[in-house]
């Protein structure tokens, strides 16, 4: 079950554990944070709430910003439940929420409307009004209002502490294979299949494109990638570009899986395009069968990594 914090809370969902924080990408940390409210809520026969933000605080602030998501929403929602929440809860963030206080978003939104009976947030988390709020605001005033508060301290792996920071430098650099590491799963853009110019089927190498959305831009250039489609479960494998396609004008900003031994209709599909293994750049051909040659040393590449079948 979704639902916003404008919306009635149902009877049994009062007296929650809830798990509150941004949970961008829902990485290790997240997950220990996640995991904390789980076992205390069934510790005490409670339900478990996980909630997010969404817009992410940071777009609202700074709208200029580029996109920089890792999930979105419906995904987290995917991430919370498999990790044992009963509900999801989302805070709609707008200048009204902008506008909260630290002391009213625990003792009204938490409380009075909500019914937690505890929450649990990362060491670091903010909340409210100037993002004045902290574990500490949240553990005095939540405890005039019945509710308890635990902190869960960071995560480190490698010597470094797990954050979506670091996951984001990650990808930008094109090194997918950390940045999984620390998700516990690929980096994943859920995106519709739209019409594209046909210019990769011309050259025998049909792709499904797909916009980028709000989604973090990873390094442009060429992935092996796997991909679920969400309506049939049908699993993939392929190669994508992902950039402007700099050897066709105008440039534009696509995704653009090509799948090994695929003859289906994706058009309208949503699918889950999983980045596994950073192949090259993207580069400008001088023609197309330039580009041709080098496409299928992409996939032969990508075929190999993925442990797909030969040609």
């Amino acid at each position: 079950m979704r639902l916003t914090h404008r919306d009635p809370v149902p009877e049994n969902l009062r007296g929650a554990i809830v798990a509150l924080g941004n949970f961008d990408g829902f990485h290790l940390g997240h997950q220990r944070v996640v995991a904390e409210a789980v076992e205390w809520a069934r510790a005490e026969g409670r339900p478990a709430i996980v909630a997010t933000f969404d817009p992410h605080p940071v777009r609202h602030f700074a709208p200029h910003v580029p996109p920089f998501r890792l999930t979105g929403l419906d995904q987290r929602e995917e991430l919370f439940t498999a990790a044992g929440a009963d509900a999801v809860l989302v805070f709609t963030f707008d200048d009204a929420l902008a506008a909260t206080t630290a002391e009213s978003f625990v003792a009204d939104l938490l409380g009075a409307h909500l019914g937690a009976a505890g929450v649990v947030t990362g060491e670091d988390f903010t909340f409210g009004q100037g993002r004045s709020g902290n574990v500490q605001v949240l553990r005095d005033v939540g405890a005039a209002h019945g509710i308890a508060a635990r902190a869960v301290g960071p995560v480190a792996d490698g010597g470094l502490t797990v954050s979506s920071s670091r996951i984001r430098d990650a990808l930008k650099a094109g090194e997918c294979e950390a940045a999984a590491e620390l998700l516990t799963r690929p980096f994943t853009v859920r995106g519709t299949v739209i019409h594209g110019d046909k210019r990769g089927r011309e050259m025998g190498f049909p792709t499904a494109n797909m916009e980028l959305g709000g989604y973090l831009r990873p390094r442009f250039g060429i992935y092996a990638v796997t991909a679920r489609v969400l309506s049939t479960g049908q699993r993939l494998q392929g190669a994508a570009n992902v950039g402007v396609r700099p050897t066709f004008d105008p440039p534009k900003e696509l995704l653009e899986p090509f799948f090994f031994d695929f003859a289906g209709d994706l058009y309208g599909e949503q699918l889950d395009i999983e980045f596994r293994h950073f192949l090259r750049p993207e580069q400008r051909f001088d023609g197309m069968e330039a580009l041709k040659v080098q496409m299928e040393a992409d996939c032969e590449r990508a075929r190999k990594l993925l442990g797909a079948p030969a040609k």
